[in-house]
């Protein structure tokens, strides 16, 4: 049930701590290349903790809010790099914590569910495999990791690529084939039998662990690990990726908030040839382009979230609000790296890396051609349909 007093209050309170308590920290040297530190991530979680906003969006009884009221919180959290994970709602942990939510049983939440809320425990989703591997990408059906049963436990054997968190999580779901079909397990991290081979050198830096190549050679995990049923591996991870992809429209909306917030003040406080930038209309006009967007990009998500909430998977429409809000967003980082020219490309602000990190997010869950693919082979099925009825 949709609460939106309730929301925009816990949105003000998040704003706040954002802007006067976590912002302060995106020039901490704890923030590097692989994302913030194991010691920054626990230090503002304790922050967050003290402040009453540890895991905002989720309630002291587990139940989340709807995801439109979500959408309010998790925007003013994106408002700082640092803010999602600060407050417990960045990826892939929010999208873990939901999916766990739903499918896990009673003593699983308690094992596993438990510490993600708190924010004791981070979390990776095993699923993208190498593709020199000829692995699992965009396309699950792929899939290559394996797993056996052997007596009351499974055996899984294979490699993953651009798994998110792996370095330093203490939970895992891992996805693997079994001769059902796709199966999803849980794993308590870290463990002998997960290797992580390399952390990547990658564009963005603003998750924990960064995004690692890893090994998985004979886990052995018992039976009641399973998380749900065995073979319905795919379809619980439809249940995750639609409201994941949202929740990175909207985290990402507050940084690209912020970004042109940068962008305005520079555009005011800098004088060329006589005047404020803001006042060259090449200038304005590009600032006004990005609050259009912005707008555009707010909508979209809204009417997704209220797609969500009225009970429907959303697979069709939160693959086009991620596209349109993933274009969106990295036109508006990219405008403020314009307006503000050399200050724009260089690290004294946070808009650089906004750019960056909403250049990454247009591949993240899928990326923009995927999705558009999808939609056009729906499309295709509907009008060949009305075709044949007309």
């Amino acid at each position: 049930m949709n609460d939106p007093t309730r929301a925009e209050e816990i949105a003000a309170r998040v704003t706040a701590f954002v802007r006067e308590t976590v912002a302060p920290f995106e020039r901490d040297p704890r923030c590097g290349a692989h994302g913030p530190s194991e010691a920054l991530v626990s230090e503002l979680r304790d922050l967050a903790r003290r402040a009453g906003l540890m895991t905002p969006h989720i309630r002291e009884d587990g139940s989340h809010l709807a995801h439109r009221d979500t959408a309010t919180v998790l925007r003013a959290a994106g408002l700082s790099p640092l803010g999602p994970v600060a407050l417990n709602v960045a990826a892939p942990d929010e999208g873990n914590m939901f999916l766990l939510g739903k499918v896990a049983n009673e003593a699983q939440k308690a094992r596993f569910l438990a510490p993600m809320l708190s924010g004791d425990a981070r979390s990776a989703f095993f699923m993208t495999e190498p593709a020199e591997d000829g692995g699992a990408g965009s396309d699950p059906s792929m899939l290559q990791t394996t797993a056996r049963p052997d007596g009351n436990h499974w055996v899984i054997e294979g490699r993953k690529a651009f798994i998110t968190g792996a370095d330093g999580a203490k939970v895992g779901i891992v996805m693997a084939r079994t001769e059902q079909g796709a199966t999803l397990f849980l794993a308590d991290l870290p463990h002998p039998a997960i290797r992580i081979e390399r952390v990547l050198d990658t564009i963005d830096s603003s998750m924990p662990g960064g995004h690692s190549i890893v090994t998985i050679d004979k886990l052995r995990v018992p039976a009641d690990q399973i998380l749900g049923e065995v073979g319905k591996g795919f379809d619980y991870a439809q249940v995750r990726l639609a409201p994941a992809r949202l929740t990175h429209c909207m985290r990402w909306h507050g940084a690209a908030t912020r970004a042109h917030e940068i962008a305005c003040a520079y555009a005011v406080k800098r004088h060329a040839f006589g005047k404020m930038l803001v006042d060259h209309e090449g200038v304005g006009f590009m600032l006004a382009e990005n609050r259009i967007a912005l707008k555009q990009a707010e909508l979209m998500i809204d009417w997704c979230a209220d797609v969500l909430d009225s009970g429907a998977k959303g697979t069709t429409e939160s693959s086009m609000t991620k596209v349109a809000v993933a274009d969106l967003l990295f036109a508006v980082a990219d405008r403020c790296v314009q307006v503000m020219g050399g200050t724009g490309v260089s690290g004294d602000t946070i808009v650089e890396q906004v750019f960056r990190e909403i250049r990454a997010f247009r591949i993240y869950d899928g990326p923009t051609e995927v999705h558009k693919w999808s939609l056009a082979k729906k499309i295709k099925r509907e009008t060949l349909a009305a075709l044949e009825q007309a």
